[in-house]
């Protein structure tokens, strides 16, 4: 079992920056696939950002590329979204995923088996 707990939302500027942060317990973290999905008002959730297990792939959505990065620090258990260039739409609850090693889909929320509670990030214009 895996709990994830996401930190670093907040308010800023369009322009700006934030980083966030997701805590994973368990001793097995370096072996999970971790993503990073937002959800915002009114609308479904949908992929942001993916850093597989083994440490060489990460993956983005076309609406963060450039903007976003993603890492990870395994002797951490945890996994960061650093997010420049903000956009008012990139309002939204921000929440960190893990998944046991697997060949599905990284962009599809059903092939994730853990979730955090996530963290509110609101761009104001």
């Amino acid at each position: 079992q895996v709990q994830l707990v996401e930190s670093g939302g907040g308010l800023v500027q369009a322009g700006g920056s934030l980083r966030l942060s997701c805590a994973a317990s368990g001793r097995t973290f370096s072996s999970y696939d971790m993503a990073w999905f937002r959800q915002a008002p009114g609308k479904e959730r949908v992929f942001v950002a993916y850093f597989g297990w083994s440490g060489d792939y990460t993956n983005y959505a076309d609406s963060v590329k450039g903007r976003f990065t993603i890492s990870r620090d395994n002797a951490k258990n945890t996994v960061y979204l650093q997010m420049n260039s903000l956009k008012p739409e990139d309002t939204a609850v921000y929440i960190c995923a893990a998944r046991g090693i697997s060949r599905l889909s990284r962009t599809n929320q059903g092939t994730y088996d853990y979730w955090g509670q996530g963290t509110q990030v609101t761009v104001s214009s």
